[in-house]
C-alpha cells in the first residue's frame, strides 16, 4: 500500500473536517485495508454531479487499496431524512425506492471499479430486526442528544411538528456502521450529526468507532444554493454530453475553481499551475473548456468531451463569445420568470418590447441554441448564458 503521508495528502483534499483529529492517521497506521462506508437513499432516480463528490472520495481510497462499501439506504428511504428540512420529509414507498436503486448501480461505476465495490443495502440488516430489538436499538441514544440537532432544534423551539419515526433515522444510519463495522464514514457536512452517532453507537457495541470524513456540498450552477434537481441547478450525470459540457462552461470563472479542487481528478500541483496562468492573463475560459472536457470524458469518453466542445463553440460562432461575461443575479418572486423580463433585468434589451421583437429576430440564444418561444419561462436555480445580437452576454443566474 502507498506511504501514510500520501495517502493522507490526497484523502483530506477537499474534505470539510476529519473527526477525531489524528483518527484518520492512527486507522492508515493500522497497515491494513480499511472498511470504508457511503450511505446514498435512493430519493430519486438519478445522480448529479454533487453527489460525486463523496464517490470521488470513495475512488481515492479504492486506489489506495481500501474496501469501499456503498450503501444503498433502501430502508432509511422509506423513513426519509430530516437533516435540513423543516417540516416532516414524506417517506418513499417502497416501489420508488426499489426503481431508484436499480438505476444507481450503473451510474456509480462510471467512477468506481466494479471489482472492487461492494454494495450493500441497509434492508439487508433492518428487515430482519423486529419492534423488540428497534426499541433495544432506541435505548441507546437519548431524545437530548437527538435535540442537539440544529434542524430539530429550531422546529422543536418553534413548535414544529417532529415525527417519532424521524428520530429513527440518525439511529438506523448509525446501527449501518455497527453492522458493517466501518473504519471510515464518509458524508456530507448536513450529515455530520448522522456520521456521529454511527461512532457513537460502535462504541456502545464494543467496536473502535469509526473516522468520520465530511465533504462540502457542492454548490449548484447558480453559486450559491447547494445543487439540487428541485432547484433546477444541477448537472446530472445522464445529461447528454452536449448538455453537460454547456452546463459547465455555464457556471462563474469563481466557481470554476471550486469544481475543479472537488470534481478533478488532476493533481492539485496541476490545478494550482492552472489558477497561476489565469491570474498571469490565460483566458479563464479556456481553463473552463479543460473542466468541461474532463467531466465529459469521465462520464462518457474522450471523443464525446472534444464534439461537445466542438459543438459548443460552433454554437457560439467561434471567436464571437467575449473573454468575460459579466454576472447577474436575478430575484424570482414567483419562483418563474419570463424570458422577456429576464432579459430586460439583465440589462441585454431596454425594454421587454425590445426583447419580443428581438426573439421574433431570432437573435436571442441561451447557451448558444436560439430560442423563438416568446412566452418561455425560466424557473429559479438555473444559471445560464444569455445572448441577444451578435454582442450582449450576460450569465444570469435565478433565485
Amino acid at each position: 500500500m502507498t506511504g501514510i503521508k500520501e495517502q493522507i495528502a490526497e484523502l483530506t483534499r477537499g474534505t470539510e473536517e476529519v473527526l477525531p483529529e489524528g483518527g484518520l492517521v492512527a486507522k492508515l497506521k493500522q497497515a491494513r485495508p480499511l472498511v470504508v462506508k457511503a450511505g446514498f437513499d435512493p430519493t430519486a432516480p438519478d445522480l448529479h454531479i454533487g453527489h460525486t463528490v463523496l464517490i470521488n472520495k470513495m475512488r481515492q481510497f479504492q486506489q489506495f487499496g481500501h474496501d469501499v462499501r456503498f450503501l444503498i439506504g433502501d430502508f432509511t428511504g422509506m423513513i426519509g431524512d430530516p437533516t435540513g428540512k423543516n417540516a416532516t420529509r414524506p417517506p418513499l414507498s417502497i416501489e420508488e425506492i426499489n426503481a431508484n436503486a436499480q438505476t444507481y448501480e450503473g451510474q456509480i461505476f462510471k467512477i468506481l471499479d466494479p471489482e472492487k465495490t461492494t454494495i450493500q443495502f441497509n434492508s439487508t440488516w433492518m428487515s430482519k430486526m423486529d419492534a423488540a430489538g428497534l426499541i433495544r436499538l432506541a435505548a441507546r441514544h437519548t431524545v437530548a442528544r437527538m435535540l442537539e440537532r440544529d434542524d430539530f432544534s429550531k422546529r422543536y423551539k418553534g413548535g414544529q411538528a417532529i415525527s417519532i419515526h424521524e428520530f429513527l433515522y440518525p439511529l438506523v444510519q448509525g446501527y449501518d456502521s455497527v453492522e458493517m463495522q466501518a473504519d471510515i464514514e464518509l458524508g456530507g457536512t448536513d450529515q455530520k450529526f448522522n456520521l456521529l452517532v454511527g461512532r457513537q453507537l460502535q462504541q456502545e457495541f464494543g467496536q473502535e468507532p469509526q473516522v468520520v470524513m465530511t465533504t462540502p456540498l457542492l454548490e449548484g450552477l447558480d453559486g450559491v444554493q447547494k445543487m439540487s434537481k428541485s432547484l433546477g441547478n444541477y448537472i446530472g450525470i445522464t445529461d447528454p454530453p452536449g448538455e453537460m459540457f454547456g452546463k459547465i462552461m455555464s457556471i462563474s470563472d469563481d466557481l470554476m475553481w471550486r469544481y475543479f479542487e472537488v470534481l478533478s481528478f488532476r493533481l492539485l500541483a496541476d490545478i494550482k499551475s492552472l489558477r497561476k496562468a489565469v491570474d498571469e492573463g490565460k483566458n479563464p475560459r479556456d481553463a473552463k473548456f479543460e473542466l468541461g472536457r474532463e467531466i465529459v470524458a469521465r462520464f462518457y469518453d474522450e471523443t464525446a468531451a472534444e464534439e461537445a466542445m466542438g459543438e459548443f463553440v460552433a454554437r457560439f460562432q467561434q471567436g464571437a463569445m467575449p473573454d468575460e461575461i459579466p454576472d447577474v443575479d436575478i430575484a424570482c418572486t414567483d419562483g418563474k420568470i419570463g424570458i422577456a423580463h429576464l432579459l430586460k433585468g439583465a440589462g441585454l434589451v431596454s425594454s421587454t418590447s425590445e426583447a419580443f421583437r428581438m426573439i421574433k429576430q431570432g437573435a436571442v440564444k441561451i447557451d448558444g441554441e436560439r430560442i423563438e418561444d416568446r412566452s418561455l419561462e425560466l424557473s429559479v436555480g438555473s444559471t445560464n448564458i444569455y445572448q441577444v445580437g451578435k454582442r450582449k452576454f450576460a450569465r444570469v443566474s435565478l433565485n
